[in-house]
Formats: C-alpha cells, structure tokens, sequence
C-alpha cells in the first residue's frame, strides 16, 4: 500500500464529494491518457510565492529565533531555502472537497469541466500507485501546525486561498542526487531561494496510470463553454463508454454573466 498516514494530513470521510476543475487541454489529456498529473510541488511557486513554506514568524517561533540577532535570521534564511529544495522532491495532484460551484473556481481553474468522483472511488486508485503518497485536505491557517516538517508545510496554505477546500495528493519522487546548498552565493551569504534548480534531469510533473471509469461519477460543464467545444466534451465521454452523467453548470442561466462581465466585477 502506497498511502502512508501522517498527522498533517486529515482524509475526509469515504463518502466525500471531490471534484477537479479543468482547462480543455487538460480534460482532453487526462481523459486519453486515463492519467493522473502530479506537478512539482516548488513549481507552484509561481502563482503563491508561499508554497511549501512555513511563514517566517512561525519559522522563527518554531526554532526560536530572534529577528534582531543577524546570525538568526541567516538561519531563517537557511531553513526557507531548504525547504525550497526538498520541495522539489514532491509532486502534488490537486482536487477540491465539493460544497457548491462558484464562478471564481470556474474563472480560475476551469472554464471548460468539472469531474465529480467520491474520496472512496479515488483512494481505490491511489493505493496500487508504487510511491510513497500522502493526501488530505489543506488547512489555511498556522494555528493547527502538527510539527515542523515539509509535509506540514505543504498541507498548509494562506487564508486568501480558504475557498478552494483544496484535497491534495502528494507524491514522494526524489532525486538520489539531489543536492542542498544551493541557495549560498560566492561569498557564502544565504538566500532565502535556490540560486539555481535541481538536476537537469529533475521533471517538472509526473503521471500516473489509474482506471478513471470507476472513479468519474459526474462530468459538469462550464456555463461559460461554447456549445462545439460541449458537444466534444459529450463526445469524448460517449466514445469512451464512460456511463457517468453529462450535465451544464447549476450556475448557467439567463442572469449569469459572460466570462468578460465577470473580469470586470471582480
């Protein structure tokens, strides 16, 4: 079994609603790859600068650091850095525990579909996987921190990101050669970030086969899809004999904004 406990990660209960927004490049590759995608967990970096990280005033209370004494906060450095690079060793897979649809979710992680599944149908394909792999929901505040370690740290996210509900797979892959130290300059002062990345053979995601058919209960589409790309939508499922139902956002109506509309309120 692949799926190791850890008191950072709190699993819902089997009978969970979970669903995953996608683009239409990315329910085209999952749906004929019937493959998970698992993305560098450093490489989230990009879009929350706070990922996998610890905030500094809990680094320095966890470790007791005093943020008047120069050879501290070195040390702060230090640790944010090689969090950083263990970072790299892990690659995440990210749902949503379901509650209702919002347009801001469909804006920014979909726009094409929604799959629907259950935390049963999709622990029944995680545990064949042969690596090590840890879930659970993502907590938004410090407060309820288990320990000092990057598996606490990668299930615990900023409070502007509370209304994903994120459920988040992570997957243990690391480099045998991987190398720490990477974050000290000429001069031997530290930064907070690497210099430069891991080995050039270090991929940026990862896949993994599982049987989709068992796991997909509901396919939902955006209200802002035009009807050609929803009819490929309808007919990818057809022809892949998937029997789960095929249905338009419970948010598509006459009073629902446009795509535009909706850049503009926000």
């Amino acid at each position: 079994m692949s799926i190791n406990p850890h008191p950072a990660c709190v699993v819902p209960p089997p009978e969970t609603i979970i669903c995953k927004y996608l683009s239409l490049d990315k329910f085209r590759g999952i749906f004929a790859s019937e493959e998970l995608y698992f993305r560098r967990l450093d490489k989230f970096k990009e879009s929350d600068p706070r990922e996998a990280l610890a905030s500094e005033n809990w680094v320095r209370h966890a470790l007791r650091l005093n943020p008047l004494d120069v050879n501290d906060e070195i040390r702060l450095n230090n640790e944010q850095a090689f969090a950083r690079q263990n970072s790299e060793g892990y690659f995440i897979s990210c749902w949503n525990i379901y509650d209702v649809e919002t347009l801001e979710m469909w804006k920014a992680y979909g726009n094409c579909t929604c799959i629907f599944s259950r935390i049963e149908l999709l622990q029944e394909q995680l545990t064949p996987i042969l690596d090590t792999i840890v879930w659970g929901a993502v907590r938004y505040t410090e407060r309820d921190r288990t320990g000092y370690n990057l598996i606490d740290f990668a299930f615990t996210k900023t409070y502007p990101y509370e209304h994903e509900r994120e459920l988040r797979i992570l997957l243990q892959s690391y480099d045998p050669l991987y190398r720490t130290g990477r974050n000290l300059r000429i001069d031997n002062f530290a930064e907070r970030e690497p210099i430069y990345g891991p080995n050039p053979w270090v991929p940026d995601c990862k896949r993994r086969r599982i049987n989709l058919k068992p796991v997909v209960t509901e396919v939902r589409i955006s209200p802002w899809l035009d009807e050609k790309t929803a009819d490929e939508i309808r007919h990818w499922i057809h022809v892949k004999n998937y029997t789960c139902p095929v249905i338009d956002s419970h948010l598509k109506g006459p009073l629902t904004p446009t795509l535009e509309e909706f850049h503009r309120l926000r």
